[in-house]
């Protein structure tokens, strides 16, 4: 197996660390304003990644100046719900020491940008104060478990929320390393216990959905372990376990790939913990610690084959697992706008470009949602496409409420044309060191020209989900959507079609490098053909996933002049 072979220098990094403790404590009371090589790996655990600022850093060194080193710190949140005093307690720490805006990611998380080394402390110990925690949000761990995010009062969402929660309290490291570094807890002498983890922890990151086939607003499939709740009305039946979902590559890598869940088995509603245990404990057990990039659940479950996953699991189960049970076609539904909660009260679905709060001009959506939150106590709930729901909404608060958000310039749902509300971005430049091209900063002007030509079509209305990403690590998903536009090089974009609305199936790469400014118009003839040919009730993605690369590509040549064409 591949666990077998010789461990990377992170396993031995992680090995050695004393349950996540390295030198960490030493180099943060250090005057160094970044840390060493070893302690950064470490760092990811606690919630927090080392970087810089890519803008200045060029000038920087040809003045011979040190980078501008910073740190990003993401809060860890299961299903994105909040109390309002969370809430309000992370846009006061966005004030303090975000650069005045926080912004919601595509896992329901939160993080903050631009944090230097000696705020960090002070940032995460608020985090804490507030009753939420960085630990575990990023590293070689379960991260934050993503569940679908409407608040509606029925058996069905009420399970999810709970399920979401107890599973992210249940696989929690059990180091006390956290609360020494950040919160000044008791120091532990001795070896440090992890009877789920073990020493060296998991071989990578590991991500965890729950969702029903009936809203499939997570992507649960892209998940390491995705769990989808089987219902009969309001009685649970059980859980189908899909393993081996993950969406990072790397160009001209071909070991490297995307990859959707498969469902493997059935698991009773009293067996969900142990049958997630069983999941870990595979990868845990038989993942690749040689190659980082190598080293997801998905290649073991692509590798070895269906067959060998359930019998091995069931070898950890310790009885033969169900067949997955049938489930009825994939839906994603769209949470922004106003809808009755079945109790009375209502939700408000906010859609946020980049997931970005903050006050820019006109647009000051950070003082709408911090004064919202304030004066009406909503319940906000933080969604996978980048968005916030306020929940438990008094009907005679709705009115008042939109008008808030207009007065301080925010567009309400039913202004938007569903490309806006449905885009993703990664944040990519200037704080991710793995950009390749922008990705944030370029989104609203790309889905602005992206949206004329529908309009043009006679297809404004029509729902399309473009994802966009600086780099092929797929942190917005790009693979799993109709369109996914991911960076190639400082200017250039690979463009992916063919995937599907609902979640169920990747995309393909048909266009290996495009110019930024020749998207939208590499997109139109697209757009055009699919307007004119597609069948009854066909999606953008359907369309293009039945016609071949070289159809595609011939759609688009007919429409450039002879020197611009495709060889």
């Amino acid at each position: 197996m591949a666990g077998a072979a010789k461990s990377s220098k992170a396993e031995e990094t992680k090995r050695l660390s004393h349950g996540l403790r390295g030198a960490l404590t030493a180099e943060l009371a250090g005057p160094e304003s970044h840390f060493a090589a070893a302690e950064q790996l470490l760092l990811k655990f606690h919630g927090t990644y080392q970087g810089y600022d890519r803008d200045s850093a060029t000038e920087l060194k040809q003045q011979g100046l040190e980078k501008q080193w910073e740190f990003m710190v993401r809060a860890k949140i299961p299903g994105g719900r909040l109390t309002p005093e969370q809430y309000l307690a992370l846009d006061a720490l966005a004030e303090r020491h975000g650069g005045g805006n926080l912004r919601i990611t595509t896992r329901q998380g939160v993080q903050f940008h631009g944090i230097i080394k000696r705020d960090l402390k002070a940032t995460i110990a608020a985090i804490n104060r507030a009753l939420l925690t960085t630990f575990a949000a990023c590293g070689d761990v379960v991260r934050n478990v993503t569940a679908t995010p409407a608040p509606i009062a029925d058996a069905v969402h009420r399970r999810l929320q709970a399920d979401a929660k107890m599973l992210s309290e249940e696989l929690a490291p059990k180091t006390n390393a956290y609360h020494e570094i950040w919160l000044d807890g008791e120091a532990v002498a001795g070896e440090v216990d992890e009877p789920l983890y073990g020493p060296s922890y998991l071989p990578r990151k590991f991500k965890i959905g729950l969702a029903t086939p009936e809203d499939n607003s997570i992507d649960v499939l892209t998940n390491d372990l995705g769990i989808i709740a089987l219902f009969e009305g309001e009685r649970l039946v059980g859980y189908n376990l899909a393993l081996g979902g993950g969406l990072g590559m790397t160009h001209n890598k071909p070991k490297t790939y995307p990859r959707l869940a498969t469902p493997i088995a059935f698991i009773e509603p009293d067996g969900l913990l142990a049958g997630v245990k069983a999941v870990i404990q595979l990868q845990r057990d038989h993942g690749d610690r040689a190659d980082r990039k190598h080293a997801r659940l998905k290649y073991l479950v692509q590798e070895n084959g269906v067959d060998w996953t359930r019998a091995t699991l069931e070898g950890i189960f310790c009885r033969t697992l169900a067949d997955p049970k049938p489930m009825p076609p994939f839906r994603v539904i769209d949470h922004t706008g106003w809808h009755e909660q079945g109790d009375g009260r209502w939700y408000f679905g906010l859609a946020i470009a980049n997931g970005r709060v903050k006050d820019e001009g006109s647009l000051r959506l950070r003082t709408a949602l911090r004064t919202v939150i304030q004066r009406f106590r909503p319940t906000p709930i933080l969604t996978p496409g980048q968005g916030i729901i306020l929940g438990d909404v008094d009907a005679a608060d709705r009115a008042e409420i939109e008008a808030v958000l207009s007065q301080h310039g925010v567009s309400l749902p039913h202004a938007l044309k569903p490309i806006a509300r449905w885009a993703l971005a990664c944040p990519a430049l200037p704080s991710c060191g793995l950009a390749l091209n922008e990705a944030e900063r370029i989104r609203v002007p790309l889905i602005a020209e992206i949206e004329a030509v529908l309009v043009r079509h006679g297809l404004g209305d029509e729902e399309i989900s473009v994802r966009i990403t600086g780099c092929p690590n797929g942190c917005a998903r790009p693979y799993a959507g109709d369109i996914g536009i991911v960076g190639r090089t400082p200017r250039e974009y690979a463009l992916y079609l063919g995937g599907d609305f609902a979640g169920t199936r990747l995309n393909r790469l048909v266009f290996e490098r495009i110019d930024l400014a020749e998207i939208a118009a590499t997109l139109e003839p697209l757009f055009e053909a699919f307007a004119r040919d597609r069948w009854p009730g066909e999606g953008f993605g359907d369309f293009c996933h039945r016609r071949s690369n070289a159809e595609l590509i011939a759609l688009v040549d007919a429409a450039r002049p002879p020197a611009a064409r495709v060889a």
